[in-house]
């Protein structure tokens, strides 16, 4: 009994040493750093892993305007809806422990990062739910917002989990945006996937940022509070991020909550909007994560949201809420874990969380194609 007890204790203590073991930045302080040898990280292949991000930026312009209607020309009615901004060059941020043993480019420059918003706003719903806001994500969202938006015999079978792995096929129009207008098939008739029939609910995923802004608008009528606020309040200020990253909305998407007029925010940019932000503020949210969603000692988000969040979904093995899953499957990186997850964005915007290792990856304006081989370079110098 006595040696049993011994053995607990140990594991017990092993557990919380490791677990303390992450640094975390303080607001506006430098960031400190420590040398890739005092983890045992092969220098030179770091630098050959920076050199490739370096190597290999993102082909479209530098004017995200050009790059935005480039990208989404094949859509019916596409036009910039919200703001946009010239992006810098590539950059970039690998912690490990906490601490930065690699950096590139301008860390601290605000820049769009399109579809990684979507992992900050399923973390508003994570928020709702470990607040009592959300009773549980199998819910159905008419249930909670009831103005219309989930009336009829389909969008009424939604859930915030349908909404949350993109699986709703919720139909209709919001801010002009309609669903079938967003990201038609490569190959057919425009006019047949107009007039398609929607999938049944959570059964197909189907990437539309015009159903993430409806879990966007339904989560704003939740917390009757404007998605920036929410997270600043929640996340962004105690994790010591900076007061320069801004999440916007559409330009004409308003709508009066309690009488007041709120900003309806975008989970992604394809049309202007969503999340603008810095590599380091993006870095200290994967740091968030890759503490289970303690910031030093106060729990943000729960480990229990943070479980569900990256657990694939049915339809698709390497999605989540929101989180893309390096699962077996069509997106599976050959050779590195299978518990890695990450947020992705248009023009090769990533926060990569690789639990196993205590690393956090960001790297900005990589060409998306190349993140597996830069990934498998990072995993080589460990």
């Amino acid at each position: 009994m006595k040696y049993s007890l011994i053995i607990v204790l140990t594991i017990f203590l092993i557990g919380n040493i490791h677990a303390q073991d992450y640094y975390f930045p303080n607001a506006n302080a430098s960031w400190e750093q420590r040398a890739p040898k005092d983890f045992k990280i092969k220098d030179a292949l770091l630098q050959e892993a920076i050199a490739f991000a370096e190597d290999n930026e993102y082909s479209g312009s530098r004017d995200l305007r050009i790059a935005i209607v480039k990208g989404f020309e094949r859509e019916p009615f596409h036009k910039i809806l919200g703001p946009t901004k010239k992006r810098g060059g590539p950059a970039g941020m690998i912690l490990k422990n906490g601490y930065v043993v690699a950096q590139w480019g301008d860390t601290k420059r605000v820049d769009m990062t399109f579809s990684v918003t979507k992992s900050f706003l399923s973390t508003m719903a994570g928020l709702a739910e470990d607040q009592g806001l959300i009773e549980d994500t199998k819910n159905l969202v008419g249930d909670y917002v009831w103005d219309g938006t989930f009336d009829g015999a389909h969008n009424s079978k939604i859930t915030w989990e349908h909404l949350l792995q993109q699986s709703s096929a919720w139909s209709g129009e919001l801010w002009g945006g309609k669903d079938w207008a967003d990201r038609p098939p490569s190959k057919g008739n425009i006019d047949d996937w107009k007039m398609e029939m929607p999938k049944e609910p959570g059964t197909v995923m189907e990437y539309n940022d015009v159903r993430v802004n409806v879990l966007a608008y339904s989560l704003t009528q939740v917390w009757r509070k404007p998605m920036p606020l929410v997270l600043k309040e929640n996340i962004m200020d105690n994790i010591g991020a900076s007061t320069t990253w801004r999440w916007y909305g559409y330009d004409n998407a308003w709508t009066e909550i309690d009488g007041l007029q709120m900003k309806s925010v975008t989970g992604g940019g394809h049309s202007g909007a969503g999340m603008f932000i810095s590599t380091q503020d993006m870095a200290r949210f994967g740091l968030l994560f890759l503490n289970n969603g303690r910031w030093e000692n106060k729990q943000l988000i729960s480990e229990e949201w943070i479980k569900k969040a990256t657990t694939p979904s049915i339809p698709n093995s390497n999605y989540g809420y929101m989180w893309w899953l390096n699962k077996k499957g069509t997106r599976h990186w050959e050779g590195l874990s299978e518990n890695i997850y990450y947020a992705a964005g248009f023009g090769g915007n990533f926060i990569v969380i690789d639990k196993e290792n205590d690393l956090v990856v960001v790297t900005r304006w990589l060409e998306p194609n190349k993140i597996e081989a830069f990934m498998k370079k990072v995993n080589a110098a460990l």
